[in-house]
């Protein structure tokens, strides 16, 4: 099983770990669309602050992500998992998991990003601020420079099982699965139930319990038809549309009663 997880915003401060090491991330094959990002970030932060808070779509109060944008290269570093701190990571509680979770997470988690493209929780990195809806000067929109490379990785990355897709559209534009990558993926709305809305907040913290619980039970569905039964499982009322036509992935939408 592998699990599509977008970052968060909300992000722990760089740690104490060597500086940053490009080669050293998993998924090599996206070095050097990372060091194409990187370097244009850096020298960007390095500038002329105002410019670069414009094109990160960063307020006077986040001046300081510039800074820390700038000293990227000589940061300490920690894993990507204890990096990203918002609701859903908060939820999802990595580091209260026993060691056999821990293990799970570590071999089929892959969070997106728009500085790093994707990363295992393992990954040392420093913290750092750069969405994937930002366009850089020389690079253009992240999104579109991921596309390529995401698409010579990714799929071998999938493996041949299961694909949890639980980012968020400016995340899911950097790939998208296709072929019979796309028939083993299943994407998740987490939906108010009385409603039938998306709220921001619990969707997120649901996303993080749904991904604590598979790592926890130590179910390891094979394919969509199973997620639908492990989540049941796990207690989720789940509706789940296959697709019409081969090529597409499953939706999953997960109804919840309570929002928090």
């Amino acid at each position: 099983m592998l699990v599509l997880l977008p970052p968060s915003e909300g992000k722990a401060n760089s740690g104490e770990g060597a500086p940053l090491e490009l080669r050293s991330l998993s998924l090599p094959g996206l070095t050097a669309a990372r060091e194409a990002v990187l370097g244009e970030l850096v020298e960007l932060c390095s500038g002329d602050e105002g410019k670069a808070r414009e094109v990160l779509g960063l307020s006077e109060g986040l001046r300081g992500e510039v800074a820390k944008n700038a000293g990227l290269r000589t940061a300490g570093t920690r894993p990507a998992g204890e990096i990203y701190t918002g609701v859903l990571y908060d939820a999802l509680g990595l580091a209260t998991l026993d060691a056999a979770a821990r293990r799970r997470a570590a071999e089929s988690l892959l969070v997106f990003s728009g500085l790093w493209g994707a990363l295992r929780v393992t990954d040392p990195i420093p913290s750092y601020r750069c969405s994937m809806g930002v366009k850089l000067p020389g690079l253009g929109a992240l999104a579109g420079h991921w596309r390529a490379p995401m698409a010579e990785v990714l799929p071998e990355a999938a493996g041949e099982g299961l694909v949890l897709d639980l980012r968020s559209s400016a995340y899911a534009a950097a790939w998208r699965p296709k072929g019979e990558v796309a028939g083993r993926t299943a994407t998740v709305r987490v939906l108010h139930a009385p409603t039938r809305k998306v709220v921001s907040h619990f969707n997120k913290a649901t996303k993080g319990r749904i991904v604590r619980g598979l790592l926890t039970s130590g179910n390891a569905p094979r394919d969509p038809a199973e997620l639908v039964e492990a989540l049941r499982e796990l207690g989720y009322a789940v509706e789940a549309e296959a697709p019409g036509r081969a090529g597409k992935a499953w939706s999953l939408d997960v109804l919840v009663d309570e929002v928090h």
